[in-house]
């Protein structure tokens, strides 16, 4: 479910890098957004909605909105929509207590 050829975007790098959602393991093309790769492998839910506890995912895809928000390496959150896939990150749809 990834797109791999366009006729405008430039093609993205052959080289893979890994990284964890939840504890689940994926692979992304380098420079691939973290949200691009969850969503070709079929996750929708990001994190949930702190007020009403509703799923929340990709909703605007190009950062304008906080949708997408989740936990990188339980340190800062980032949006899954402009982050970069980087090798042995870790993103979580919570933070967890240290």
């Amino acid at each position: 479910m990834r797109i791999v050829g366009h006729p405008v975007l430039p093609d993205l790098p052959a080289d893979e890098v890994g990284f964890t959602f939840n504890g689940e393991p994926y692979t992304a093309r380098e420079g691939e957004p973290v949200a691009a790769t969850l969503l070709a492998n079929g996750v929708r839910k990001l994190r949930v909605s702190p007020v009403a506890g509703e799923p929340r995912g990709i909703y605007c895809g190009i950062g304008h909105c906080y949708e997408c928000r989740v936990w990188l390496n339980n340190d800062t959150q980032v949006r899954a929509c402009l982050t970069p896939a980087t090798e042995g990150d870790s993103f979580t749809s919570e933070r967890t207590e240290v």
